[in-house]
């Protein structure tokens, strides 16, 4: 890998660690009083929280804020402006976020039903899906402005 790679996954490892321990730390202060919080639902419907539907509406806001953000902080000549291209590849983040956490919420559900966790669990989940949509998306995002 390139000089300039290794800082691009380097810079994308630091963000994801401080996105998974800030959305986790967030997540456990909205869920530390209850004893279990189901990680999915067999329901599309329900008016019940649970760790995946939070995360979902977490990944895809993320995804799109992050873009912006790896947009404006990167110092660069050729850097096109954020309208439209930028503002497009945010919605391709975010809708790629939505689908993947989605996508991964059904096949809980498919092949493990609906599971409780705790507390500490869905703080742990949430952070651990903050930080690979950031990490993903700061990468991909300063890789696409690069070239």
């Amino acid at each position: 890998m390139s000089n300039s790679n290794n800082q691009l996954v380097l810079g994308a490892l630091v963000g994801a660690a401080i996105n998974a321990v800030i959305n986790g730390t967030i997540n456990w202060f909205q869920v530390k009083d209850q004893t279990n919080i189901l990680l999915t639902q067999d329901s599309i419907s329900s008016a019940e929280h649970t760790v995946i539907a939070g995360s979902v509406m977490l990944a895809v806001s993320l995804a799109f804020i992050l873009t912006t953000i790896a947009h404006f902080t990167t110092k660069s000549n050729s850097k096109p402006a954020y309208f439209p291209r930028v503002f497009l590849l945010a919605i391709k983040h975010s809708a790629y976020a939505f689908g993947l956490v989605t996508i991964i919420g059904v096949l809980i559900q498919r092949y493990w039903g609906s599971i409780e966790v705790s507390p500490i669990s869905s703080a742990l989940v949430a952070g651990l899906i903050a930080g690979l949509v950031a990490g993903i998306v700061d990468y991909e995002t300063k890789r696409s402005l690069a070239n």
